[in-house]
């Protein structure tokens, strides 16, 4: 038996959700996907790794998981994109892809020898990325505040009830999206909700999250505003005039990174560096970016793959 939501904010006669109230339930997950630990946790050394599962071969969760979820047995594009989590909801380690190590792991990230945590507390959300999308820190977005891109995937925070663990991939919906300048670096937070959550259908924009879930918004940018300075530094700052921004905008950040990952995958991105960039700084981060394994088949991979999933068994793995 189907099970009935009620909006949260049941004062006045809410909208009706453009979707059915019962929750999504979606043909296809993580299922394709193992994952390997090397190292002893809470080590330097430590990598958490991806592999199919019928093949055993080493994949990059960044370059080889589709940006779009793609419905497995019908070949078809869903509304969803794919999300890969690095810290699960409720943690404080500080785990992170390791963009510039060959077939780019899972790794605790570290300062001057010492494993990094938040220092805050746990996170209340589910952090992790988006796969194939890159934050160009050559490009300044005109709304960044003349801020360059960060060099990573692009940031997304989950704020569904499930607890995602290191590694998991999973289709969310996207909401809606926040500028955050972090040390002078754009750093784009996306806002999304796991699509099989049960509260997905009553989100589908970022004006339904405040409706619905009264005080989130708020209290993520707060947390993002504050979880350094317990290490000393000051508030993170935000564009935009610290506002969310829709799901519109969001998915316009999404195919603007989509578009430099593929720049940076095919080589198109260091062709352009000596024409187009003088800071060396720039260039050398650019340049030792792992981009292992896409890269080693890139040949096979058109403009858009996603569209082609038939096509595309050799490339990214759909979800």
């Amino acid at each position: 038996m189907n099970e009935t939501l009620v909006p949260l904010n049941d004062g006045a006669a809410p909208t009706p959700p453009q979707r059915s109230t019962s929750a999504t339930s979606l043909r296809s997950n993580n299922s394709d996907i193992d994952l390997h630990h090397v190292g002893d946790e809470n080590t330097l050394e430590y990598r958490l790794h991806a592999k199919k599962s019928k093949e055993g071969k080493v994949i990059s969760l960044w370059h080889d998981v589709s940006l779009n979820h793609i419905d497995e047995e019908k070949k078809e594009i869903t509304p969803y994109l794919n999300y890969v989590n690095e810290i699960p909801k409720f943690t404080r380690k500080k785990f992170e892809i390791a963009t510039d190590e060959d077939f780019t792991p899972i790794k605790q990230d570290e300062k001057k020898g010492k494993l990094r945590e938040f220092k805050k507390g746990d996170i209340f959300f589910n952090y992790g990325c988006l796969p194939q999308t890159w934050e160009d820190p050559t490009f300044v977005h005109p709304d960044a505040e003349g801020c360059r891109g960060d060099n990573d995937p692009l940031d997304v925070c989950e704020i569904g009830a499930r607890i995602i663990k290191s590694g998991g991939v999973r289709p969310v919906k996207v909401l809606g999206v926040l500028c955050m300048i972090d040390e002078g670096e754009a750093d784009w937070k996306v806002i999304t909700i796991d699509a099989e959550d049960k509260w997905a259908p009553f989100l589908n924009d970022i004006e339904d999250v405040d409706e619905q879930m009264p005080g989130m918004l708020d209290a993520i940018r707060e947390w993002f505003r504050t979880y350094k300075i317990p290490d000393g530094k000051p508030p993170n700052v935000f564009g935009l005039d610290e506002k969310f921004m829709n799901k519109k905008y969001a998915m316009a950040i999404i195919e603007e990174c989509n578009h430099a990952w593929k720049e940076l995958l095919s080589g198109e991105k260091e062709r352009k560096l000596d024409a187009d960039v003088q800071c060396d700084e720039v260039k050398s981060l650019v340049r030792k970016l792992s981009k292992n394994s896409l890269s080693m088949m890139w040949d096979q991979v058109d403009e858009h793959p996603e569209a082609h999933p038939e096509d595309y068994e050799e490339g990214a793995l759909s979800f």
